[in-house]
């Protein structure tokens, strides 16, 4: 009975090795990693039209230094009714984009990456796999039915905390009162000598020769761009190997003039003097730069190879959190999830954040993530964004804030004629949460003790509810239309000596009209606001009261507002450019709907995109800019969302209805690129022979 169960125990143990070593096979997405998409390559696949896509690939490419041999990018080897995995990570010195696809022809994929690939690359061989650089910082590696396309940087990290440490240095030294005696003896003398007047040295044109050949190998760089500049100084090197010297400045002039040598006009590009150009210092300083691009690439080279096999030499599959997919719909076109704290608290900001004494309240205010479901339906995009913070104490009283109450008289604003509306419904009380919850523990720990005592502070001297009345929590804000106003504004020509002169012009420029209202249970403190404006001196000029309204008026001819009118009435206050626009407008059933959806929800609105480009007409000057917006104006669609709580998280969902009749959403963006990209071409004019 014994060695039965000891035969049991040695199968079970064998096969929870085997299920152990299989687990580690898997390749894990990194810990580093700040963004992680999924594309639905089921479906994406047959929304995407490959005859239209094709030609204008094509189209596009062959603008290109390099022409693709490549004509069918459907047939590239990838299996693109599979699933693709792309990641993002960065720490102090590598940065790195991956993506992972499953391969349908393994012959066809080596094909299309050897028509990509510069000529005379190497194609690595490796046990497993081979792999290519397409550029310095680009890679690619395959294997019978998988390749990984990786983009990589790296850069020495810089040591961010090389002030503190000579700060704590120096503190060290104050410890002892001698040294310190002899620190401040040995930096008198050494502010002394460094302030001491030094006798004029003589000019040597030689040592400004070697300064201007320094500047020309930094603008060689930009050769293009700098050619006149490096024109210049090439003509300042001649004159100061004949004369020596500078040339004298003449009187009433801002620029230098050569006394007796002709006037030279600007040297179009690309004329350069080469022998004066390349001297050895420019093949020395060549010399530098490419070893340090060399060095940078044997860096990324070996991180990208140790990659390659630890993917390689997996089973193929990356292994992703829980916490990455918690927000994932299996029917989306394309997942995306993004760790927002991580992006701004481990990047150059964060780093940043660290060197101040309350740092770690901004850190903390950003430490979330977000998840993002994109879906190309027949008639509309839909985008739903998943807002989660970190911290659940955090994420509650965010989710709090989401919890407001109706308010019936600011949705009698909506109407389908504007172009757009943004409603909020949100308890304005629950702010003061929100921020206790961020400023806990967010101080250092020697300030731990001054921090609390803040707060507590702040609970005492705030009156919350009484802040909360005045501004509970629900507004509306209202775009009617656009109108055009011409203004003056300044701009300045110069004469041939560089010499400034002001010059008034005009232009035409879209003028809101608009609606902002939010309610308030404290009329009383807004109408003394608004009677202190009128009275005050310094704003009396400006401000009036004309019966209910309360107006201002700016005389200024560059101002993009004629005048604002404010008003208080049965617990909102109006903010407006025209006085008829509080009173309730006629709705339609599609406005009545808009109307209930911005009681409903936290967050609602929007936007007439079609209507809004009508209002900016005026901003479109040339003739292709004005064919390209007659296109855009025909075919642009119109934007809705909403935003509400839901268990842990802020859900927000974006809709952009689609107007033309393209096959799908998806093919709807490729169709209006397309054409505006055949308009911008069609414009250009021929090249002159």
């Amino acid at each position: 009975m014994n060695s039965i169960l000891q035969k049991i125990q040695k199968i079970i143990f064998l096969l929870f090795g085997f299920v152990l070593v299989f687990s580690q096979q898997k390749m894990k997405l990194p810990n580093d990693a700040v963004f992680y998409m999924e594309i639905n390559g089921k479906q994406l696949d047959k929304k995407i039209n490959w005859e239209k896509f094709n030609p204008f690939l094509q189209e596009v490419t062959k603008k290109g230094k390099n022409k693709p041999s490549w004509t069918d990018y459907s047939k590239t080897g990838i299996k693109y009714d599979a699933t693709q995995y792309h990641y993002a990570s960065f720490n102090d010195s590598v940065k790195s984009y991956s993506a992972h696809f499953i391969l349908d022809n393994k012959e066809k994929f080596q094909e299309f990456i050897n028509s990509t690939k510069k000529k005379g690359l190497e194609v690595y061989k490796k046990n497993n796999y081979s792999y290519v650089n397409l550029d310095d910082d680009i890679f690619v590696a395959w294997n019978g039915n998988r390749a990984v396309l990786k983009m990589i940087s790296y850069d020495k990290p810089y040591k961010y905390d090389d002030y503190n440490d000579a700060v704590d240095s120096i503190a060290a030294i104050t410890a002892d009162s001698t040294v310190v005696a002899a620190a401040e003896s040995a930096a008198a003398v050494a502010v002394d000598s460094a302030y001491a007047d030094e006798p004029e040295r003589a000019f040597n044109y030689k040592e400004e020769i070697k300064y201007l050949k320094d500047d020309i190998k930094y603008l060689k760089e930009n050769i293009k761009e700098n050619n006149t500049e490096i024109a210049r100084k090439q003509k300042d090197i001649q004159y100061l190997e004949k004369h020596h010297e500078y040339p004298k400045e003449k009187k009433d002039s801002t620029d230098n003039e050569y006394s007796d040598e002709p006037k030279v006009e600007a040297v179009p590009p690309p004329i350069i003097d080469e022998d004066m150009v390349e001297t050895e210092g420019d093949l020395d300083y060549q010399k530098e730069i490419d070893s340090v691009k060399i060095e940078k690439f044997k860096v990324v080279k070996k991180l990208v190879e140790a990659d390659f096999d630890s993917y390689f030499n997996s089973n193929l599959e990356l292994e992703v959190s829980k916490d990455v997919l918690a927000f994932r719909d299996a029917n989306s076109d394309v997942f995306v999830y993004t760790d927002y704290g991580r992006i701004v608290n481990e990047g150059i900001y964060g780093k940043m954040m660290r060197n101040y004494e309350f740092g770690q309240f901004f850190n903390k205010m950003y430490n979330s993530n977000s998840s993002y479901n994109l879906y190309f339906d027949k008639e509309k995009v839909r985008l739903v964004s998943s807002y989660q913070h970190k911290d659940p104490e955090v994420q509650k009283n965010f989710s709090a804030i989401y919890k407001g109450k109706k308010n019936k008289k600011l949705m009698s604003l909506i109407n389908d004629k504007s172009i757009g509306y943004y409603s909020i419904n949100v308890d304005g009380s629950k702010y003061f949460d929100l921020m206790y919850s961020l400023l806990k523990n967010s101080g250092e720990a020697e300030y731990q003790k001054e921090m609390e005592l803040m707060m507590e502070t702040m609970k005492i001297v705030l009156d919350e509810e009484a802040i909360a009345k005045i501004a509970p929590g629900n507004g509306i804000f209202v775009l009617n239309e656009l109108k055009t106003k011409t203004v003056e504004y300044t701009d300045y020509d110069y004469d041939d000596d560089y010499n400034e002169k002001e010059v008034k012009k005009t232009k035409e420029v879209a003028m809101p009209n608009f609606t902002f209202a939010f309610a308030t249970e404290n009329e009383g403190y807004w109408n003394r606001v608004f009677n202190v404006l009128t009275t005050n001196k310094n704003t009396a000029k400006n401000f009036i009261k004309k019966g209910e309204f309360y107006s201002f008026k700016d005389d200024k001819k560059d101002s993009y507002l004629d005048q604002l009118f404010f008003t208080v009435k049965d617990g909102v206050v109006y903010l407006t450019t025209a006085t008829e626009n509080i009173l309730p407008k006629n709705q339609s059933d599609i406005s009545k709907n808009w109307a209930k959806d911005s009681a409903k929800y936290p967050a609602s609105g929007r936007f007439d995109i079609q209507r809004l480009l009508v209002g900016l007409e005026k901003e479109f000057k040339s003739p292709s800019e004005r064919k390209t917006l007659d296109f855009v104006k025909k075919n642009v669609g119109e934007m809705y969302f909403k935003s509400e709580t839901k268990g842990d998280r802020i859900e927000t969902e974006i809709d952009y209805s689609i107007k033309n009749s393209s096959e799908n959403s998806l093919m709807y963006f490729f169709d209006l690129f397309d054409e505006v990209y055949k308009i911008n071409e069609s414009e250009k004019k021929a090249p002159i022979l």
